[in-house]
């Protein structure tokens, strides 16, 4: 399974050697916590999707199963290197941040961008073991083109109000309410592995 998660890291090396400059670009404009945060959610889920969109194909499937490799573990190392490359991102970003901004990046705000990613993950990996990942890809673009017409049309301080919520979200002191977050967020993920296993199981190519 190692070298499956290997396998991606290499295959990657290259499109993530070109997002970090880009990455950097974004943190040197982007100031705010919102910047920072929609920034680092839009980078973990687009290499995440990407990485996982590269063995979609039925030809690329059937080699993997003609590897010794059982599709638990297949299944398996697709959550485990999501995790790996989220903290590549976060950690890119905390780096980043602090060399140009002279802070670091808040553990509650790392929390959060954390949590948002994984339950996109804990819903996209099923969904794309199911179906395809270029339907999600469609939807996606169908709910940002809505999201541009409601910002422009309906709800012209929609962004503003979406800054106050993350602000919001941050300043709460609550220990217990994260402690109750993290532990759902990673049950949620899973039920999440465990279910895209069992639709992985029964696929045929």
């Amino acid at each position: 399974m190692l070298n499956l998660i290997r396998k991606d890291i290499l295959l990657q090396k290259n499109e993530f050697l070109i997002l970090l400059p880009a990455l950097f670009i974004y943190l040197f404009f982007g100031t705010s916590i919102t910047s920072i945060t929609w920034i680092s959610i839009v980078f973990c889920i687009g290499i995440i999707m990407v990485v996982f969109s590269k063995d979609e194909k039925s030809s690329i499937n059937l080699l993997l199963n003609a590897l010794p490799y059982t599709r638990n573990e297949i299944v398996s190392s697709k959550y485990i290197g999501a995790i790996i490359w989220m903290a590549f991102v976060l950690l890119t970003i905390s780096v980043g941040n602090w060399i140009m901004h002279s802070e670091m990046v808040q553990w509650k705000q790392l929390l959060l961008i954390t949590s948002i990613v994984v339950i996109f993950i804990s819903f996209a990996f099923p969904f794309c073991y199911l179906f395809k990942s270029r339907y999600l890809m469609n939807a996606s673009i169908v709910l940002f083109c809505l999201y541009l017409v409601i910002v422009n049309t309906f709800i012209v301080d929609l962004n503003d109000r979406i800054r106050n919520i993350v602000h919001t979200i941050l300043s709460l002191e609550n220990t217990q309410l994260y402690l109750f977050v993290t532990l759902s967020v990673v049950l949620l993920y899973v039920i999440s592995w465990i279910l895209s296993i069992r639709i992985y199981r029964r696929k045929v190519f």
